[in-house]
């Protein structure tokens, strides 16, 4: 369950509200996507919309809630695929992970590229960890002579979340997202 920002001291009352909006908002996202309307996870989770205002000041700041979890797995999974003794499958295994994780939630992929380039946004606040997460696994294979240096791991983010955007919007072709994958990692071999 996703915890409040860390420093914040909150009512047991608040507390429960808090994490009945981040597990309500998971399923709506889940059932309609990151667009899901946010008076109905309100609704959902036995609050007004005002509630669910002070808690998560816009879209983003919930996304950003909900995903964390999902983040976590990901940033412990790089940290696993540092120690993979061949960097290039390390990197790709990693890389095909977020398309399968963006994969779950229609409409995630618009929103992490949206917050890709608005610092201020809460749903970048997980892109900082995830770069640097990717930049040791992208360093380790261009130093093993895998992969293009000129490579940047903000472009291979970028990629994977098109990748993802254009398998969520061809949803009769469960093996495009490999093949995007494949065809771009093609393109970064050195």
């Amino acid at each position: 369950m996703a915890k409040p920002p860390a420093g914040t001291r909150m009512r047991a009352d608040a507390r429960r509200n808090h994490e009945r909006l981040v597990s309500e908002a998971r399923t709506a996202f889940a059932e309609f996507g990151a667009d899901a309307s946010l008076e109905d996870v309100a609704r959902r989770a036995g609050v007004g919309i005002g509630t669910l205002y002070r808690h998560f000041p816009n879209r983003h700041a919930l996304l950003s809630s909900v995903f964390s979890d999902a983040v976590s797995d990901l940033l412990d999974l790089s940290r696993e695929l540092l120690n993979d003794p061949q960097p290039c499958t390390a990197l790709v295994a990693w890389l095909r992970a977020i398309i399968t994780h963006a994969g779950e939630y229609r409409g995630l992929s618009r929103a992490l590229m949206a917050a890709s380039h608005d610092d201020a946004s809460e749903l970048a606040r997980c892109s900082g960890p995830m770069r640097e997460a990717g930049s040791a696994l992208l360093a380790r294979a261009q130093r093993a002579g895998a992969v293009r240096s000129d490579v940047s791991i903000g472009d291979l983010l970028q990629l994977t979340n098109a990748i993802a955007l254009a398998a969520e919007e061809t949803p009769d072709d469960p093996e495009l997202a490999d093949r995007l994958l494949t065809l771009t990692l093609r393109g970064l071999k050195a």
